[in-house]
């Protein structure tokens, strides 16, 4: 018998969920949106929503693996390490056109669905399933531009993991905030902090990776400034307006009218992640953050995006969240074994084992419950077609 995920309060949830959000965003108010109002327009009328999004996320994805190829170490970008070959500039600048076209697909999937009348529930999972993949991807990238090391304009791995957590855990404060209120507020960074990356690694093309190493007025280093940008961009322009959000659904009565215990649920496996990845950091018997920082942050990125497509899931179903998460857990066995029980000789291939696991097991649970959704909805994910109905089928 085939797996599946999602249960009986899960699809009927579905079938009574309405989308609700509000994007008071000046960059996307003023230009972003009618930019996609223009874009959309060439679209054909057969072309899914879904396959936008989908080409999008893997724009994404090739940028990643690019840079993860050129910059494996993140000591690409620190010019005392001359043993690690320089990004080709030409590099950069795919990097700018994939940054490019992977937000302009995903601004414009959901404009795509309402020209055509294709709007379902499946669309917007699978929108926000994709972003909560490459919310933890963007960073990654980015880190590159810098390099490790601090004798040269760099950052440490700590740094990258802070900042790491800044964007992954805003990106889950505003899906926990839409699972409180029912309205999906769109933070004010987001659409800016998109431009800003096509922005910077056009210059960094242009002007090579040098162009950052400076020091501004104060003694800051560009660096630091920038990744201060980046965290401060996130906690100043999202976490208050979602704590005042929550605070005032909560006064109103405009929410979701859930406990303390059912609002506090969903908090509580991301706090387990940051706390079980931060002790793995700092008791590692290896250091496995500072020697194999990419594969350590995508380990966690992947938990991470688990745990929030589950919280989405339970929000549009407007069920319960779960407290339990197999690859949590997984990770945190992984922490205790490695760490606790002293099995230090294999932590580098445990590490990799881990990540290789999880990641094939959150494929798993993404693509059974696209199927799921398809099935129930009766329509192709990747088309606009709707499938014949079967005799035998069961909402």
């Amino acid at each position: 018998m085939a797996v599946k995920y999602l249960n009986k309060d899960h699809i009927n949830g579905f079938d009574k969920y309405k989308y609700s959000s509000r994007d008071t965003s000046p960059v996307a108010v003023y230009v972003m949106h009618p930019f996609w109002n223009a874009v959309v327009k060439f679209y054909p009328m057969w072309l899914a929503p879904n396959l936008l999004t989908f080409v999008g996320f893997l724009f994404q994805v090739y940028l990643f693996l690019l840079l993860a190829y050129y910059d494996w170490d993140y000591y690409s970008g620190n010019r005392t390490k001359a043993e690690y070959p320089t990004i080709p500039n030409w590099v950069w600048y795919v990097a700018a056109v994939c940054q490019f076209l992977g937000h302009t697909l995903d601004g414009t999937d959901g404009k795509q669905a309402r020209r055509t009348g294709s709007s379902t529930p499946l669309g917007e999972l699978f929108d926000h399933g994709s972003d909560s993949i490459l919310c933890a991807l963007m960073p990654l990238g980015l880190f590159s531009i810098f390099g490790k090391g601090m004798d040269d304009y760099g950052g440490s791995s700590w740094i990258f993991f802070a900042v790491q957590w800044h964007v992954i855990g805003c990106f889950f404060v505003s899906h926990w905030e839409k699972y409180l209120t029912g309205v999906l507020f769109l933070p004010w960074s987001y659409d800016f902090s998109q431009v800003s990356i096509v922005i910077v690694y056009l210059l960094t093309g242009t002007f090579g990776f040098e162009v950052w190493k400076i020091t501004l007025p104060y003694g800051i280093q560009f660096n630091y400034f920038f990744l201060g940008l980046v965290c401060a961009g996130a906690v100043v322009f999202s976490l208050p307006q979602s704590i005042y959000n929550i605070v005032r659904s909560f006064q109103t009565g405009s929410g979701k009218r859930r406990s303390l215990s059912e609002a506090a649920t969903p908090l509580i496996s991301m706090l387990a992640l940051f706390g079980i990845s931060t002790f793995w950091g700092l008791f590692s018997p290896t250091d496995v953050l500072e020697y194999h920082t990419r594969i350590y942050l995508l380990a966690v990125s992947t938990v991470f995006s688990n745990i929030t497509v589950r919280l989405i899931i339970s929000q549009m179903s407007d069920t319960l969240a779960c407290l339990n998460n197999f690859l949590l857990m997984l990770f945190g066995g992984a922490a205790v074994a490695v760490c606790v029980l002293g099995i230090a000789e294999h932590e580098v291939l445990i590490l990799h084992g881990l990540f290789a696991i999880i990641l094939l097991l959150h494929f798993h649970y993404l693509v059974t419950v696209v199927n799921q959704l398809s099935d129930h909805f009766n329509i192709y994910a990747f088309s606009i077609t709707s499938r014949p109905r079967q005799k035998n089928h069961v909402k």
